[in-house]
């Protein structure tokens, strides 16, 4: 695949070219000290928790696409692939409409200048993805085996990426794109065109947001419950915690909230062992951790986004206790939801199931 990207600072016109400088921004939240913590740490914006590890992207893909207006069809007029380095972005101010005026993101600091043939009238937009990891997409093809000659809108929007091995499981809080149906002054935000002025063509900004879900878990042993030398058959001590089955198959890359399954994932999937284990006496009562999966909806149960969890107090050897939480979703959403549970434990955990949905 033939790069046109180039990286400068002055807006560049040729007579056969058209220069559209394309910013690519991550938002994160203020509490952020670049100079107490490493560069790799940041909190993000509406997080209530501590701070979290996240990995600056060190792989950008872009898709910019055409419309034809004769033909009413959509094409790509250029696909481009980068790999940043981690001092390439830089922590500043943002200004505009995407974000809270003020508030801090990460942008990264070359102006990207897609040089795109001059063909007199146009409309276009912009789709971006950013991944600390390398990804590959739609049944694991590398970026550069797409077959972009012949890809028009719809395939880039139904365009998947692969969750299936471990680094990218353990690495989906590191993946931003920029959603699909996310509008501003009714029209897709990645949009340009040169319609009223000929070779007039705006500075594309786009703010990338993650594809993962946050799941923030915060559990508490009633204090005059929990286990001590006097009583120990009678307290509680939660011994073992995991998420259990999370989301492994390709998720979309441009529309985060439109993943499905065919079925409760009673099976397979991809667990989040040890979030707590018996020899982590100081949780055993109270505690907080937090992980990220890929948001679905079921087949036959569209309203709602399941997660399960396997909890064991005292020590059970068992399969201990299994909870389904059936967060209700929208598929219509922007925006992948992060949910929070609480978990109060007041007596020892049986060996049972149960299913609870969080509007109950």
């Amino acid at each position: 695949m033939a790069y046109v990207m180039t990286a400068c600072s002055d807006r560049e016109e040729l007579p056969d070219r058209i220069s559209l400088p394309l910013t690519i921004s991550l938002p994160v939240d203020d509490n952020y000290n670049p100079l107490a913590q490493a560069p790799s740490r940041r909190r993000v914006m509406g997080d209530p928790g501590k701070a979290e590890e996240f990995l600056l992207p060190r792989h950008l893909y872009y898709f910019v696409m055409r419309y034809n207006t004769g033909s009413g069809k959509w094409s790509i007029w250029q696909a481009t692939d980068a790999e940043p380095q981690v001092e390439e972005w830089t922590k500043t101010r943002y200004a505009g409409g995407l974000q809270t005026p003020g508030d801090s993101i990460y942008q990264y600091t070359k102006t990207i200048n897609l040089l795109l043939k001059n063909e007199g009238a146009f409309i276009g937009r912009v789709y971006a993805i950013a991944s600390a990891q390398p990804l590959t997409f739609n049944t694991n093809k590398a970026f550069d085996e797409l077959d972009f000659a012949h890809m028009d809108l719809d395939d880039v929007l139904e365009m998947t990426f692969s969750t299936s091995s471990t680094t990218i499981q353990q690495s989906l809080q590191n993946i931003y794109t920029s959603p699909y149906n996310y509008n501003v002054a009714g029209d897709y935000y990645g949009a340009f065109s040169n319609k009223d002025e000929k070779l007039k063509v705006p500075h594309v900004h786009l703010m990338l947001y993650h594809v993962a879900a946050k799941v923030d878990i915060k559990w508490n042993v009633q204090e005059d419950k929990r286990i001590n030398k006097e009583t120990p058959s009678a307290g509680v001590r939660l011994t073992y915690m995991e998420a259990r089955r999370l989301y492994n198959a390709n998720a979309y890359c441009f529309k985060p909230m439109r993943n499905t399954k065919a079925t409760l994932p009673n099976s397979g999937g991809y667990d989040i062992p040890n979030i707590v284990t018996e020899s982590d006496e100081g949780l055993w009562w109270e505690g907080r951790a937090y992980f990220y999966t890929i948001p679905y909806t079921v087949e036959g149960d569209e309203d709602y986004f399941p997660l399960q969890m396997l909890m064991r107090t005292n020590g059970s050897s068992g399969t201990g206790y299994q909870l389904t939480l059936k967060q209700a979703i929208d598929t219509a959403d922007i925006f992948v939801p992060w949910i929070r549970g609480n978990f109060n434990f007041s007596k020892p955990l049986e060996n049972t199931t149960a299913v609870k949905r969080t509007d109950e």
